[in-house]
């Protein structure tokens, strides 16, 4: 998974090939995808990704999980098709909004969501407004998430630079891109891709990655096609039959992820890359996420910066060797923020 991951060296790519390699970064939070490079190739520099963005060859937008990811372009027109089931089970069975609609027709929502968006990129309260002067009599905030969820949407920047951001503005795939989507929502081709970046994984993880249902029918539709390994619990594992298998010896460099990554959410069995004991010391267990680094291969110490310094929290006691490490790759990442240095606090 770290080799899959750019995780064991930093490799000669653009932002783009690695980005589509990666099949998208997490993008919640706006700086996260350029942490998320920075840590993965030489000589990253947030002015690329920033080009990017800006000339709309990569884009903002809900994909796996009904979470934002940054994706290239091309992958934003492959892979919303096969993601839309997802978001519309997520708008109608895990968000407040689908029940609050009512007798509201969804279609005719998204239809004047799209027509309202085509005109011109506006913020989701802007869509709400204008829903709402034309169906005074229904819950507004309820057509509006139903238009951000069941129409394919990009957030436009400057939100998502890093030299600047703003607030969450939408505009339709097509419009902005100004081409259509691809017509298959057949979820086997992203699930191909998911393999190629981060398997060999189970049934389970590529639920979990994706958000899809029924993997399983799409696994076995692919079987004769796949390699495929059994885990130490027995777990089957599948994986393209090409994809690339690290020497289990080979040394695993200190790692600063940004706060929501994709290493650590795309598998059901996260103990592959986080140790039970230490998931309480890294913060988790009441719903919140942290900026973590990977020490070993395994998550070993959350982070963040403050007061001009990184400041690097550990699980537990490190060993003078990986601490000077983490302090070297700390002054690098420092150095990327335009920031003084990098503090090391006790375990």
């Amino acid at each position: 998974m770290l080799e899959r991951q750019l995780l064991l060296e930093r490799v000669e790519l653009t932002a783009a090939e690695a980005i589509e390699h990666l099949v998208g970064l997490q993008a919640q939070e706006p700086k996260d995808p350029y942490v998320a490079l920075w840590t993965r190739l030489r000589g990253f520099r947030p002015e690329e990704l920033e080009e990017l963005i800006e000339a709309r060859e990569a884009v903002r937008l809900t994909l796996m999980r009904g979470t934002i990811h940054l994706v290239t372009a091309r992958d934003c027109l492959a892979l919303r098709p096969a993601i839309q089931a997802v978001t519309a089970r997520i708008h109608w069975t895990a968000s407040p909004f689908g029940r609050r609609l009512g007798d509201a027709d969804p279609a005719e929502v998204v239809a004047a969501g799209r027509e309202i968006l085509e005109e011109a990129p506006r913020t989701r309260a802007q869509v709400r407004d204008l829903l709402a002067a034309r169906w005074p009599d229904r819950d507004a905030e309820a057509m509006a998430h139903t238009v951000a969820y069941l129409l394919p949407v990009v957030q436009i920047p400057p939100r998502g630079l890093w030299s600047r951001s703003a607030r969450a503005t939408l505009a339709t795939v097509e419009s902005w891109l100004g081409r259509p989507l691809d017509g298959d929502p057949a979820p086997d081709r992203a699930v191909l891709r998911y393999l190629g970046a981060f398997g060999p994984a189970g049934v389970k993880d590529v639920a979990m990655w994706s958000g899809f249902t029924r993997v399983r029918e799409v696994v076995e539709r692919l079987r004769g096609d796949l390699r495929r390994f059994r885990d130490e619990n027995g777990v089957e594992l599948f994986d393209l039959p090409d994809a690339p298998l690290a020497d289990p010896d080979t040394p695993a460099p200190v790692r600063f992820l940004p706060e929501y990554d994709n290493v650590f959410l795309s598998h059901a069995d996260r103990s592959r890359i986080v140790d039970q004991e230490d998931r309480p010391r890294l913060g988790f267990g009441d719903g919140r996420f942290f900026k973590l680094l990977l020490v070993g291969g395994f998550l070993r110490a959350a982070w963040r910066v403050e007061d001009g310094e990184v400041v690097v929290r550990p699980a537990r006691n490190l060993s003078k060797r990986d601490a000077a490490s983490v302090e070297a790759e700390g002054r690098r990442l420092a150095d990327f923020f335009g920031e003084d240095g990098v503090r090391i606090l006790p375990a």
